[in-house]
């Protein structure tokens, strides 16, 4: 299927799951993840319209933003190394997975401005999956407070893989929760307002419970 018509697909659904929830499908940036895909289909996601592209590993966003350049924007997704950090962090505009202080400090260190980064918290608790615990997210935030080239703007997880939609609703929830208490603190580098979580199985629940950007591969792009 053409990207053009799944993008007028999921737009009718986040337009369904807003409505349900009280919201507008203008608080909800989709972005596409491109990471199985080819260079082709990348450029057919960005002509079908959208302007915000995800990549997991440094050489897939390399070789793809050397055809598109500025075109969309680009989200760095995946658990980011830090010796990788300086072959991406001119291009990127969010990073999602900032779970640790020493990748804190090279991105700090890289950075020629600051960089929109989502604090990655593991709510399901998987040992399959990064990030670091709700527990420890006001703490980890608030020691990244003197790293000036980083601007929390919210907080990721990845919800487990699963049809218990209680359970995913739970994890959805939790996460709100976190991102409201970081964001009453009214720190100035972590107005912490956005909330990355909902992939192509669950981005309506994500949306329900107050996702801002939900990441979708398989439904939008592809697989292949």
């Amino acid at each position: 299927m053409k990207v053009s018509e799944n993008v007028k697909i999921i737009n009718e659904n986040i337009h369904r799951a807003c409505e349900r929830s009280g919201r507008t499908a203008e608080d909800v940036t989709m972005v596409a993840v491109t990471k199985y895909v080819t260079i082709e289909r990348a450029e057919e996601a960005v002509e079908a319209g959208l302007f915000h592209l995800g990549e997991n590993r440094d050489e897939g966003l390399i070789s793809k933003w050397e055809v598109l350049q500025d075109k969309p924007q680009w989200h760095f997704i995946g658990s980011l190394q830090s010796r990788k950090v300086k072959n991406i962090i001119d291009k990127v505009s969010y990073i999602h997975s900032l779970d640790r202080l020493s990748l804190a400090n090279e991105i700090h260190k890289r950075a020629d401005k600051p960089v929109s980064c989502f604090v990655q918290v593991n709510v399901s608790g998987e040992g399959s999956k990064h990030g670091i615990s709700p527990e420890e997210v006001k703490e980890f935030i608030g020691n990244l407070k003197e790293f000036f080239n980083i601007k929390v703007v919210g907080l990721m997880t990845m919800a487990p893989h699963t049809e218990d939609e209680p359970f995913l609703r739970s994890c959805f929830r939790q996460l709100k929760t976190i991102q409201e208490e970081i964001a009453s603190l009214n720190l100035p580098y972590a107005p912490c307002t956005e909330l990355s979580m909902g992939m192509s199985n669950d981005y309506m629940i994500a949306i329900e419970e107050g996702a801002t950007f939900i990441r979708i591969g398989t439904a939008l792009v592809g697989n292949d």
